[in-house]
C-alpha cells in the first residue's frame, strides 16, 4: 500500500457532501486513480484510491459525513436511497470545474459501521493502440495476424484488473470496421467506438451475455466482441459462433494460456469444438513502470529462473537491475504508469490434437516447455533486465 500526500477534504474543509464528492473525483482524476474507496471505520471514513493497481491512502473524513456522501451517489446513480442493508450499484457522470465530464460506476456494500462505497473512474479509459500495450515485436505480429482472421475464437485471459478490456479494445482497433460488421456485448460499455454497434448486458432484465450473444448472431455480424465468457452457456455459444464464419473476441478469468485451454473444455464444450474453434489465447498482467527520476540500480544477488520447475537461468547473478525508491514526481511510490506483460499462444495442429484428446494440464505444460514458449514470468524478467520494471513487481503479478 502506498501513502499519498494531500487531503481527502476540499481546500477550505467545507463538509458539504456535494463539494467533498466533487473534490474526491477531481483528485482521483489528477492522480490517475482507477477506483475510489470510501470505507466507514470506527474512527472515521477511510479514503483510499487505487493507483496503478495498488491501494493508496488518501486520508480520513468525519464518519458523520458518510451517509450524506452515499445518499448523494445513490441519487446520481439512480439507486434506492431507502435501502441500506442490501448491496446496490449504478452509474452516473460528474462535470468537473474545468468542464471535463467524468463517468463513474458506483457500488455500495453494507458493512459493520455503515455502507462501503467504491466508485470506478472511467474517464481515463482511453483507447490504446495495440503497439503501445507493451508487446514485443513477435507478440505484436501474432496479434495483428489474429485480428485479420475471418473466423475463430481469440481469448484474452488474466485476473481482475490485468487490463483485459483495454486489450480487447486495442484488438478491435485493428479490425476493418469500415468493411465489416462489428457488434459488441459489454458490461458496462467503457469506451464508445465509431463504426461499431455496441450493446450492454442487463442481467436484471434478462439480457445476459448468453441471450445477448444469441441476439447478436441474428444481426449478421462479421466480428463479435463478448466482454466476458462468464458461464458455460456463453462459452459454448461463442465457440459455435466462431465455427460458423465469425471472429469472436472475448475474455476469461483464468491465470494462464494453458489453464484457459483446459477451462474451455471444463465448461462443457466438446473438445473437438474447442480444438477447431480456438485460434489463440493471450495471457496478460500489468506491471508498474519504474520512475526514471529516482530508480536505483543494483546487482542481482541470485540466479533467477523462469519457474521453480525449470533450471534454465533467465537472469544470472550480478545482472544490473533497477528497483523503486520514491520521489515527488512519482508521489513517493517509485513508479509512474503501467505496462503489460503478454504471453501469446497460437494453436497449431499438435496442440489441437491434445485438446481433442482431453489432455491433462501436465501434457499442455510439457508442450509449452518442449516448444520453448516463453511464459509470463520469463517475459517479466526480461522487462526487469531492460530496466522497465522491478523484480518485485514481476514476482507480485506472476
Amino acid at each position: 500500500m502506498t501513502q499519498s500526500t494531500g487531503s481527502a477534504l476540499p481546500p477550505n474543509s467545507d463538509l458539504d457532501a456535494v463539494r467533498v464528492l466533487d473534490h474526491l473525483v477531481q483528485r482521483a482524476v489528477l492522480t490517475g486513480a482507477s477506483d475510489i474507496h470510501l470505507e466507514p471505520k470506527r474512527k472515521g471514513l477511510r479514503v483510499r484510491f487505487r493507483i496503478d493497481g495498488v491501494m493508496s491512502e488518501q486520508g480520513t473524513l468525519p464518519l458523520e459525513l458518510a451517509p450524506s456522501i452515499v445518499t448523494r451517489v445513490k441519487v446520481l446513480g439512480r439507486m434506492d436511497m431507502t435501502i441500506r442493508m442490501l448491496p446496490q450499484d449504478g452509474q452516473f457522470s460528474l462535470e468537473l470545474s474545468e468542464g471535463r465530464l467524468v463517468h463513474l460506476r458506483a457500488s455500495t456494500f453494507p458493512a459493520i459501521h455503515g455502507e462501503n462505497l467504491v466508485m470506478r473512474v472511467l474517464v481515463g479509459h482511453q483507447l490504446i493502440a495495440v503497439n503501445r500495450l507493451g508487446m514485443s515485436e513477435d507478440e505484436l505480429d501474432a496479434v495483428q495476424r489474429l485480428t485479420s482472421l475471418t473466423s475463430g475464437l481469440v481469448v484474452v485471459c488474466g485476473p481482475t484488473g490485468s487490463g483485459k478490456t483495454s486489450t480487447l479494445y486495442s484488438l478491435l482497433q485493428e479490425v476493418d470496421t469500415e468493411n465489416l460488421s462489428v457488434v459488441t456485448l459489454e458490461d458496462p460499455i467503457e469506451v464508445e467506438f465509431a463504426g461499431v454497434t455496441q450493446g450492454q448486458a442487463n442481467p436484471r432484465q434478462g439480457f445476459t451475455f448468453a441471450s445477448g450473444l444469441r441476439a447478436i448472431l441474428r444481426q449478421d455480424p462479421d466480428v463479435i466482441l463478448v466482454g466476458e465468457m462468464r458461464d458455460a452457456e456463453t462459452a459454448q455459444i461463442a465457440l459455435q459462433a466462431s465455427l460458423t464464419g465469425h471472429l469472436v473476441l472475448s475474455t476469461l478469468h483464468t491465470s494462464s494460456t494453458v489453464e484457459t485451454v483446459a477451462r474451455l473444455v471444463d465448461l462443457g464444450a466438446e473438445p473437438w469444438i474447442v480444438g477447431n474453434a480456438l485460434q489463440a489465447v493471450i495471457a496478460q498482467r500489468l506491471v508498474r513502470v519504474l520512475c526514471t527520476v529516482c530508480a536505483e540500480t543494483y546487482p542481482l544477488p541470485n540466479d533467477l529462473t523462469a519457474s521453480f520447475e525449470e533450471e534454465r537461468v533467465v537472469l544470472p547473478r550480478g545482472t544490473p537491475v533497477r528497483r523503486a525508491r520514491g520521489c515527488e514526481r512519482c508521489h513517493n511510490t517509485g513508479y509512474v504508469g503501467r505496462t503489460g506483460l503478454f504471453e501469446v499462444l497460437e494453436l497449431d495442429d499438435e496442440l489441437r490434437e491434445l485438446i481433442k484428446q482431453r489432455a491433462t494440464t501436465r501434457a499442455y505444460k510439457d508442450y509449452v516447455r518442449e516448444h520453448e514458449l516463453r511464459r509470463l514470468r520469463e517475459i517479466g524478467l526480461l522487462r526487469v533486465k531492460d530496466g522497465v520494471t522491478s523484480l518485485e513487481e514481476v514476482l507480485r503479478v506472476t
